[in-house]
């Protein structure tokens, strides 16, 4: 089998997912246009030299609608010979998009693709496009559908955490994140966004509030305790598939949950002979991919048996890995982790994650690994594992290793 290698990846800074946001007045299509052409000037891409544009989108409806992947492609710079696949694995797109152009590379499918993901949050509102699984009555019974927010407190609930230390976590992101780029961390795969004019109009992650601390989080109400308790009580439908539970406890709001924002960004995957073609130096490799389903109403837990598959396949345990990034969907979703694997959290999203970046549906698993190869370099270690939880209960997983 064929390696995949990782050449390159650039990301846009995160804007607030409101209309308020600097990144509101951009749509997705010019997003995702301007990170393929940063990617392009980047790496040297000239003519029909990929085989695919695999995109990821989330709420593919509107703006975001109509095979996006393709539209990027004809308002890039890219040639139109390049066609455009646009996916859909909830949280999980952008991850998913770069797990199938790694493995059509890996299967001989071609040499050279491009990978990612965008969401407009602050234009196509999370959820706008009427998902089957909350919308469709018969489908929502029979999966006993909860919002995630349920979720997560249901996995905090049944595990035990507390409010307390979801706070402390959330704190520690945004410590994290604010010494990251105080230390320039992120500058080599920021892609500053432009204006129509050409004029920059965000350079640097707009969710961050480094201020944040334990008392603040602790003036916050919780944000799923009235869906879950009151009308239309989403409590007595997670209980239904939990009936050993009393109740529910709600200890996430939006001070420890995962940031709306907009974003994108791109990820160069392709074949040795690909890379030698162009003159580029592969930075990592894809050493092993997983996706899972898990139970659909507690949904958020697939990182854990994605995780587990993902080492499996490629020969590994927990403690080869050198550093993960474990998407801050809920704070509950990585003190889960945290405790499964008895990780030291100090190797857990050492730069902070979306809960003070902000998690751009589509984009944030494509976000994540070019955050995973850029700190891998600065610590100089060798192997990272990427995983997600994902919506309708699924999870994925990549292990990647430098070169």
């Amino acid at each position: 089998m064929t390696d995949a290698f990782l050449f390159d990846t650039v990301r846009t800074p995160r804007g607030r997912g409101r209309p308020d946001g600097a990144l509101h007045e951009v749509t997705a299509l010019a997003l995702s246009a301007q990170v393929l052409d940063a990617l392009a000037a980047r790496t040297g891409l000239e003519g029909p030299l990929i085989e695919d544009v695999i995109w990821g989108n989330v709420t593919q409806i509107g703006e975001q609608g109509g095979c996006l992947a393709r539209s990027a492609v004809l308002m890039s710079g890219l040639d139109p010979a390049i066609p455009g696949l646009s996916v859909n694995r909830f949280c999980a797109s952008g991850l998913e998009a770069v797990i199938l152009a790694a493995n059509q590379v890996r299967g001989g499918a071609g040499e050279g693709y491009i990978a990612g993901g965008v969401e407009s949050m602050s234009r196509v509102p999370m959820g706008s496009d009427g998902a089957a699984i909350a919308a469709d009555p018969m489908l929502a019974m029979k999966a006993l559908f909860v919002p995630q927010g349920i979720a997560a407190d249901l996995i905090a609930t049944r595990h035990g955490f507390t409010r307390t230390e979801a706070d402390a976590l959330a704190v520690e992101s945004q410590r994290r994140a604010a010494r990251a780029w105080d230390e320039g961390r992120f500058a080599r795969s920021i892609l500053p966004v432009t204006d129509r004019n050409g004029l920059v109009i965000l350079d640097r992650d707009e969710h961050p509030r480094p201020g944040t601390d334990m008392q603040s989080l602790g003036a916050l109400k919780p944000a799923f305790r009235d869906i879950g308790e009151g009308m239309p009580g989403f409590d007595r439908v997670a209980l239904l598939r939990y009936p050993d539970l009393e109740r529910i406890e709600h200890i996430h709001h939006a001070g420890n949950s995962s940031g709306i924002v907009d974003g994108a960004a791109a990820v160069l995957v392709g074949s040795a002979e690909f890379g030698r073609r162009l003159g580029l130096r592969p930075r990592a490799r894809i050493r092993s991919t997983a996706r899972v389903g898990t139970e659909p109403t507690i949904m958020l837990t697939g990182p854990i048996p994605a995780t587990e598959r993902a080492l499996a396949a490629a020969g590994m345990r927990v403690a080869d890995i050198d550093l993960f990034e474990v998407n801050e969907a809920f704070a509950s979703v990585v003190l889960l982790f945290l405790r499964h694997f008895g990780v030291d959290p100090h190797r857990v999203n050492p730069n902070g994650g979306a809960i003070a970046l902000g998690h751009p549906l589509g984009a944030t698993g494509a976000m994540l690994i070019g955050t995973l190869i850029d700190e891998l370099e600065r610590q100089d270690k060798a192997t990272g594992l990427v995983t997600l939880c994902v919506a309708s209960g699924m999870g994925a997983a990549a292990v990647i290793e430098r070169v």
